[in-house]
């Protein structure tokens, strides 16, 4: 686990220990690379698209069984609100599972939009600021903002995903830096369990 703290605040103030998000920059195809960066442009804010109103009423029957969860880590409600629309709405545009990715940002930064690791990783999913470079626009101070970092999260989570066919537990451990060692997928699903909830 990695010390992260709070941008302009020293660790001393604000302790808090996460597993700290050390993807590893490697090399990627030029076609990769491009539809990465495709992946991660903003079309706009993240306003949920309903086929039916059952799937309204789903998505939110699921905000307010989240919502309690996630207040004493976020008590304002229109902040707490604002943060499960968009993990909810980028997960489902990269083809996640929200409780993963939910336990995936509680192992990571603790809920913590400004945590920064040891290793320099950014914000709510631990971003790298390399990412920035490769599939961005090269800024990696946007990593701090709430959509970019969800999205970019979601957007490498997914693309670990494919590399490992699939395999949850690989795709993980590549995303955290610690690809084939237990500890941190485990941590994973462990925390993924409290964010479980009936379908959206």
């Amino acid at each position: 686990m990695a010390q992260a703290g709070v941008a302009g605040l020293a660790p001393a103030v604000l302790p808090l220990l996460v597993h700290a998000g050390g993807q590893v920059e490697e090399p990627l195809a030029d076609s990769v690379r491009q539809a990465l960066r495709a992946a991660v442009e903003f079309s706009g804010p993240p306003e949920p698209a309903f086929s039916s109103t059952d799937a309204r009423l789903g998505y939110l029957r699921w905000l307010g069984d989240m919502s309690p969860k996630l207040q004493r880590r976020k008590p304002e409600l229109q902040t707490r609100v604002e943060f499960l629309q968009t993990v909810w709405y980028e997960t489902r545009r990269a083809g996640l599972d929200t409780s993963l990715v939910l336990g995936l940002i509680q192992v990571e930064s603790a809920f913590r939009k400004f945590a920064i690791s040891s290793v320099g990783a950014r914000g709510y999913m631990q971003i790298m600021p390399f990412w920035a470079r490769l599939i961005g626009d090269g800024d990696a101070g946007k990593l701090f903002h709430l959509q970019t970092n969800i999205r970019f999260g979601c957007v490498i989570l997914r693309h670990y995903l494919d590399r490992e066919k699939g395999d949850l537990y690989l795709a993980l451990g590549r995303y955290n830096g610690s690809r084939g060692r237990a500890p941190y997928p485990n941590a994973v699903f462990a925390a993924q369990r409290q964010w479980r909830s009936g379908p959206a």
